[in-house]
């Protein structure tokens, strides 16, 4: 079952109580940190997994030269029509993150919203850390997050969530194998129509819990640096409570 193709005009509403103001504020200070890059000398910035292009569109309004990748081609839709709204210069590209192309190098690469979890396999997640070295300047920065194995197995577990809206309703379902690493959520959204019926959409996302201690393994693996690790979207070490953590990795020379 395809993901983000069914109800990519919801997804917003859906993650309406994202503070994406304070995520990108956050990867401006971690570039100014551990890059020195500013928005002023207009750096290329690839944004991965862009979704709706709401990291990608404030970021290109700060001044950031942005390409956002995605695989979806009804998210990359809305995508464009935020870009043609806040007329901005983002270049938006059906790609997946386990094989995209680009036409030149970037300074740095994002992927914020836990994207990497959604690489099932390990050997996914390392071809795909590959491909950033391989992209990203010299010394370039590649900074992502992920959702911990702690978070898919204590904190959503097996809850399930319901929530009706004027407009919408949905329930989603959530399971952890923990044996196998992967999380399942099931989601049933119901949309209203100008006719007041509703739609229905049903699809099913499956992402893996990993650790930071595979994490760095896989950077290593991949050719890039390990620089640092942080309980995502503050400044504190992570630990075993941990939801997220955000990772920033370094171009260190390109695998031949």
């Amino acid at each position: 079952m395809a993901i983000y193709q069914g109800f990519a005009e919801a997804y917003d509403s859906l993650m309406d109580n994202v503070p994406y103001d304070e995520w990108v504020a956050y990867i401006c200070e971690l570039f100014k940190r551990y890059g020195n890059i500013t928005p002023e000398e207009r750096p290329l910035i690839l944004d991965m997994a862009c979704g709706t292009g709401n990291i990608t569109e404030r970021m290109s309004s700060l001044g950031f030269d942005m390409i956002g990748i995605d695989n979806s081609e009804d998210m990359l839709d809305i995508a464009n029509m935020k870009k043609l709204d806040n007329n901005s210069s983002a270049l938006y590209l059906l790609q997946d993150m386990t094989e995209f192309e680009l036409y030149g190098t970037v300074r740095a690469a994002i992927s914020i919203c836990d994207s990497v979890n959604y690489l099932l396999q390990p050997s996914d997640v390392i071809k795909t850390m590959k491909l950033v070295n391989n992209y990203l300047d010299p010394k370039g920065l590649f900074i992502f997050d992920f959702n911990t194995e702690h978070y898919f197995r204590d904190i959503v577990g097996e809850n399930s969530i319901s929530e009706a809206r004027d407009d919408m309703a949905f329930i989603w379902d959530n399971y952890y194998d923990e044996e196998k690493h992967m999380n399942s959520l099931s989601l049933t959204l119901f949309t209203g129509e100008e006719n007041g019926l509703y739609r229905r959409f049903d699809e099913l996302h499956l992402q893996r819990g990993y650790t930071l201690h595979e994490m760095k393994q896989f950077i290593n693996e991949s050719g890039l640096r390990f620089e640092k690790a942080f309980d995502a979207f503050t400044f504190n070490e992570p630990d075993e409570n941990s939801e997220r953590i955000c990772i920033i990795a370094r171009e260190q020379g390109k695998m031949v």
